[in-house]
């Protein structure tokens, strides 16, 4: 006669020393097989909610699986099995025993749905608070197979059994959300490559020297520093650059520099750990771990301040980053695309910018053309754009340009760049729904003044940062002080509303009331 103790403890090893459910229950079967009848065990789940019972794995002596089997069980059906439960049953404790399949409704119905002869059936009802939760089966073919003694050694497996199915059930939860997860980001990642990165208009035109570029460098590791001015498509450059190297399964992860304040910068760069400072509540990866096996895209890295450069520099100099709070220094294998629209090596001279830092970073430039110095891509860009906004905005048809149109477009300076033209095209898209796109409210920029003395313009002739002083001050003049939103200065020069602010800030430009 076996030993409850030892029957208990081994059993139990073989349930719950299995991660997958299956060949738990496959090793299971193998020991029960030597000391009570055993051909097949399944693992049920009770779900009310369904009125289902879920069929979550089950083992013969050959080999265990895994099952998402759904099977519909009425409430009327549940209390004929009670009642039989009660009148027919040999019961102990949470054990029942069904000795012949045939002769009760609910299990003859089981055992055909399942495909299995007429046969004997041992179970085990797993219970928490009183509630129902799932089962245990072990069937044997044939009739009067079980006998007390064998639901008294059963009924000692309650235990490591709900253990079990516990376990399971977070187990596949975790791994359903996980390809979720990786689902996603895999669709995300394409959306972005598409929106982005796949298609580069005038590549065989106003950027066929850029593309050349990105060509020779792609498929290296080496920095490379995107110089253009705001709204060129120097985020698009950099994904082409991204998805055409060998990292382009790895994350394509984008930080505009400008956008982040100076007291969060390292947090958002670098993470932190759990209690580095007041509000730092669990620990944090910051944009370069993110970025790890892939590459990194700092926009606007101007803007970065003096602090920041110096750990961005270590980071250059050794691959490895250092939590905000933590003394653990992390490796990483990242490749760093930086952009700006000012002049770094003015900011150099005028120590407002690293020098060494900007060796490092100024490995190799790629200059990207603004849109008036590629005018010969504007009709191709326009075609792009409508497509495009016409399906955003579901218009159902592409609509035609007015007579004209693109004459209208081609003299015009484009402060604002692709993404004026971009933002341009979405407004006229809602403006003339229905008809033929017109774009009378864009008036050509004047020629630009020339001083006489110097042969220069007028732009030229002042510093980076009082031309950008002036081009927003213009842009805000147009828009009538009004900053965000249709028609406001953010949407005029193809920048976000908030980095705006930030510039006007910086150069203090005063914020005023829209005009009426």
């Amino acid at each position: 006669m076996i030993d409850e103790n030892e029957f208990f403890r081994n059993i139990t090893l073989k349930i719950c020393g299995n991660l997958e459910i299956e060949e738990g229950l496959h090793a299971c079967i193998q020991y029960l097989f030597r000391h009570m009848p055993a051909d097949v065990i399944y693992l049920d789940k009770y779900e009310r909610d369904l009125g289902a019972i879920r069929y979550i794995a089950r083992a013969n002596l050959k080999k265990g699986e895994r099952m998402n089997m759904l099977v519909p069980v009425s409430s009327e059906a549940m209390a004929r099995a009670a009642a039989d439960l009660n009148n027919i049953l040999i019961i102990h404790g949470p054990v029942f025993i069904i000795n012949d399949s045939e002769a009760t409704p609910i299990a003859r119905d089981l055992v055909r749905e399942l495909g299995h002869p007429p046969s004997s059936i041992i179970g085990i009802m797993l219970n928490v608070g009183g509630q129902h939760v799932g089962v245990v089966l072990l069937a044997a073919e044939g009739a009067n197979r079980f006998n007390k003694q064998h639901a008294k050694l059963f009924g000692t497996l309650k235990e490591p059994f709900f253990v079990a199915m516990s376990n399971t059930l977070k187990h596949r939860e975790v791994l359903k959300l996980k390809d979720l997860l990786a689902d996603d980001n895999r669709y995300l990642q394409g959306e972005l490559r598409r929106m982005s990165g796949d298609e580069i208009i005038g590549a065989n035109f106003g950027l066929k020297q850029v593309m050349s570029q990105v060509q020779q460098v792609a498929a290296l590791n080496s920095p490379v520093l995107l110089l253009g001015e705001t709204g060129t498509g120097k985020d698009v450059i950099a994904n082409t650059i991204h998805y055409s190297s060998a990292r382009s399964d790895g994350p394509f992860v984008s930080v505009n520099c400008g956008a982040i304040p100076d007291s969060l910068i390292d947090s958002e760069l670098f993470g932190h750990e759990k209690g580095a400072f007041t509000g730092a509540l669990s620990q944090k990866r910051g944009r370069f771990e993110r970025a790890d096996k892939g590459t990194i895209f700092l926009d606007e890295i101007g803007e970065l301040p003096p602090a920041a450069q110096v750990r961005l520099l270590r980071v250059l100099q050794s691959r490895e980053i250092e939590r905000v709070g933590g003394v653990k220094t992390i490796p990483l294998d990242i490749r760093i695309i930086a952009a700006t629209n000012r002049n770094l090596e003015e900011m150099v001279k005028n120590k407002r910018f690293r020098e060494d830092l900007w060796f490092r970073l100024n490995v190799f430039p790629v200059s990207i053309p603004p849109l008036r110095r590629r005018t010969s891509d504007i009709p191709a860009l326009v075609r792009h754009f409508i497509k495009r906004k016409a399906k955003e905005l579901k218009l159902g048809e592409i609509p035609d340009l007015a007579p004209g149109a693109i004459e209208v477009l081609m003299s015009y300076e484009w402060p604002g760049n692709v993404r004026e033209l971009e933002n341009l095209i979405e407004r006229s898209l809602i403006l003339h729904r229905g008809k033929p796109i017109r774009f009378d409210d864009l008036v050509a920029s004047p020629a630009k003044q020339i001083d006489a003395n110097t042969g220069i313009t007028e732009d030229e002739a002042l510093g980076l940062d009082a031309i950008v002083k002036k081009h927003i001050e213009r842009a805000l003049e147009k828009a009538n002080g009004k900053i965000h939103g249709p028609g406001g200065a953010g949407e005029l020069l193809g920048v976000n509303p908030n980095t705006l602010r930030y510039k006007m800030k910086k150069l203090g430009i005063p914020f005023r009331k829209q005009k009426k």
